[in-house]
């Protein structure tokens, strides 16, 4: 059975007294522990898309499930506890708080969850030292790297044991190192069972997902499956699939 369902997603905004569509026919299924990255143009729909998915923003028309739950039908007033107990995030720009230490901002959704301290500390203990900051929990995020920080971001992300994890272009302020070094923890994670679901314009990122959608004019063009390839086999489909969609017009961001 699908974890996530979407049917016929369709976003419309008004602008300047005009009618943009964002995304015109958006069908996809996500089962349990897939590894799904999301590429296209620029303008594309990529975040409207993500957005929709994470309940930031709600589509014109269509249906989207999460385990059966209709989430065009979840009330606003619910919708920021139902992200908390279903969902993670994971930001380009790591959305941390300087006002408070590292630990405490992967604290935060379980503190508003009303989770008891001991099994914060219980869920932290081993996330921390699978993704090396144990030493820098009682640090501030100013006083900490790029990497460090998306790492803090991830830990926040995952403390909450989310049924589906959400990246919006997470390597995108990173360099090659700490890039690698994220998404060998995302591999990580999803080969322990977490599903994941990945917005980004690099090709190289992409190729660490299990499958790639490419997104054109507010529908899914084109679609690949990583199977049996090898990394470096499936990063040269994708290069390519990237190549033919610049050539039909736009280019990718």
């Amino acid at each position: 059975m699908a974890l996530l369902t979407l049917e016929h997603i369709r976003r419309t905004f008004t602008a300047d007294q005009q009618t943009v569509t964002a995304l015109k026919d958006i069908t996809f299924t996500v089962d349990p522990g897939e590894y799904v990255a999301i590429m296209g143009e620029s303008g594309a729909g990529k975040t409207t898309l993500l957005n929709i998915m994470a309940t930031l923003d709600q589509a014109t028309s269509g249906k989207i499930t999460l385990n059966g739950l209709d989430l065009n039908q979840l009330p606003e007033k619910d919708a920021a506890k139902f992200r908390r107990a279903h969902l993670g995030f994971v930001f380009q720009n790591f959305n941390l708080l300087d006002t408070f230490n590292n630990q405490d901002n992967i604290f935060l959704p379980l503190v508003l969850a009303k989770t008891s301290l001991k099994e914060m500390r219980r869920r932290l203990t081993p996330l921390a030292k699978e993704l090396a900051i144990t030493e820098i929990l009682k640090r501030y995020p100013y006083e900490i790297s790029g990497g460090q920080r998306q790492r803090v971001a991830a830990a926040r992300a995952l403390i909450t044991q989310p049924e589906l994890l959400l990246a919006d272009e997470p390597t995108g302020a990173l360099d090659s190192h700490n890039a690698a070094s994220l998404l060998h923890l995302f591999d990580q994670v999803n080969r322990q069972g977490q599903t994941i679901i990945m917005v980004t314009h690099s090709a190289v990122t992409a190729s660490h997902a299990k499958r790639t959608l490419f997104i054109k004019d507010g529908i899914i063009y084109h679609e690949l499956f990583r199977g049996d390839q090898s990394q470096a086999d499936y990063l040269a489909k994708i290069t390519d699939s990237l190549t033919a969609l610049v050539a039909q017009g736009g280019g990718v961001s």
